[in-house]
């Protein structure tokens, strides 16, 4: 394991002979996980047993039972992986700066391991473990190829400046990942399985939004849909992608949210069908620098989901431009409801609230006409964070912030003509989509669809 992938957050040296903790959060899964690798390597060293353990937190940045529910899933998967390795699972609730600390004190764990993330709540947790734990404490970056600290410094202004940078590091970081051991050191504590049906049941959460089907969640199923893409879509991705009436994107994203597979794993099989380089490139810019650009963007700028988080120009042109005449202004409600006059928006918003994923192209053009009919860049932000984290099974992700945040100011992206309202920002309109795919076919797929009465 390449140790630039771990760094300390709280340093110091095992003194106990307490177990080692994985504080598994971002990745959740037990294969291809460099943070549960890590916490294996010093539990061998100190031949001491190794535990995982996850903090449910029963309300995040506006996820219902829609997202819970994925989520639930793929952990009950990850316990029986892990029993089979003689590693036991817990799961404890409640706000991690407490649970965690009472957790590494409850079970005299000496070192305590976790994985990256670069959202300010997830940080927040962390900082507060850090001040209440006395034991040494890593974090290991297990989401992205190359370390999110490792691949820039600095927050990058584009993907050209950052796209350099990634690919000469490939090199050393997109290397095969070593399976977990069956642990030799067993706990002294009875592994208790968890009542995952009580824990559903129990869950204070809003489940007003259902569950979907057509994505099943956990590890096997998230390698299932990736083989399945591999052999099916990839040789004909770039020409498929863009439009929303066929089925050419991976369905990857809620796997990857939820960490049920590695970006890792994904990159290491598509280079392994030896597919022409043309044909796999777009689906690995994608993956690879699309995705760590996001991670280097909330990183470096903990305004990821504010104005404040635009550049300068952008944000000067949105403030050159906040008066300009709207020709529609709709609330936020109005926009939940998919009740504007544009077919194709209300189209793509039944969509996202029907089966919690959005096509990538009309998840751009969704956005930007937020931006052209609420009354500021600031209220069309919020509405469209708050709508992707709400329906979207891969809300409240770096990717879905900066998604919106291209879209409506500019990040990652140039400046163009200057128009009302937009500025300078990048423009999409219903003509271009009926000049790309067939827009009448898509409205009609979802125009029979109605979105569900919007909870007081």
């Amino acid at each position: 394991m390449n140790d630039k992938r771990v760094r300390a957050l709280r340093e110091g040296v095992c003194k106990r002979p307490g177990a080692v903790a994985y504080w598994m959060s971002r990745d959740q899964r037990a294969g291809d996980n460099w943070a549960l690798l890590l916490a294996q390597r010093i539990a061998l060293q100190h031949r001491v047993p190794l535990v995982v353990v996850f903090c449910l937190v029963p309300s995040f940045l506006g996820a219902t039972m829609r997202q819970y529910g994925f989520m639930l899933g793929g952990l009950e998967e990850v316990e029986r992986d892990l029993a089979e390795k003689d590693i036991p699972f817990y799961l404890v609730q409640g706000s991690p700066e407490e649970a965690l600390p009472d957790f590494v004190k409850m079970h005299g764990i000496g070192v305590l391991v976790t994985d990256f993330d670069p959202l300010r709540i997830k940080r927040k947790w962390k900082e507060g473990v850090v001040r209440r734990v006395t034991v040494p404490f890593h974090e290991v970056d297990a989401h992205n190829i190359v370390p999110c600290w490792w691949a820039s410094r600095k927050q990058e202004y584009a993907a050209h400046t950052f796209r350099p940078k990634v690919r000469r590091a490939l090199p050393e970081f997109l290397d095969e990942v070593p399976p977990v051991k069956k642990h030799p050191y067993p706990s002294k504590e009875r592994m208790h399985m968890v009542d995952w049906d009580g824990v559903r049941v129990a869950l204070p959460v809003d489940r007003s939004i259902p569950e979907v089907d057509w994505v099943k969640p956990g590890e096997k199923a998230a390698r299932q849909r990736m083989e399945a893409f591999l052999a099916e879509k990839l040789a004909t991705y770039d020409e498929s992608r863009n439009d929303p009436n066929r089925d050419g994107q991976s369905s990857l994203s809620p796997y990857l949210h939820f960490g049920h597979i590695s970006a890792q794993r994904v990159a290491i099989e598509v280079t392994r069908r030896g597919l022409d380089r043309t044909l796999a490139e777009p689906f690995l810019e994608e993956l690879i620098v699309r995705g760590e650009l996001s991670d280097n963007f909330c990183f470096h700028n903990p305004r990821y989901d504010s104005v404040e988080g635009f550049p300068e120009w952008a944000r000067r042109t949105l403030e050159e431009h906040r008066a300009d005449r709207r020709e529609y202004v709709y609330s936020a409600e109005r926009f939940e409801r998919a009740e504007t006059h544009d077919e194709l928006w209300n189209a793509a918003q039944r969509q996202m609230v029907v089966s919690g994923k959005m096509h990538g192209y009309m998840r751009m053009y969704w956005a930007k006409k937020i931006l052209e009919w609420t009354e500021s860049a600031e209220k069309a932000l919020d509405v469209a964070c708050y709508l992707n984290d709400r329906y979207e099974l891969d809300g409240r992700d770096p990717n879905g912030y900066v998604g919106v945040a291209w879209s409506v100011g500019g990040v990652h992206d140039r400046a163009w003509a200057s128009r009302a309202v937009f500025g300078k920002i990048r423009y999409m309109s219903y003509k271009g989509c009926r000049s790309k795919f067939d827009v009448d076919e898509y409205v009609a797929r979802w125009s029979s669809v109605k979105p569900e009465p919007v909870s007081p």
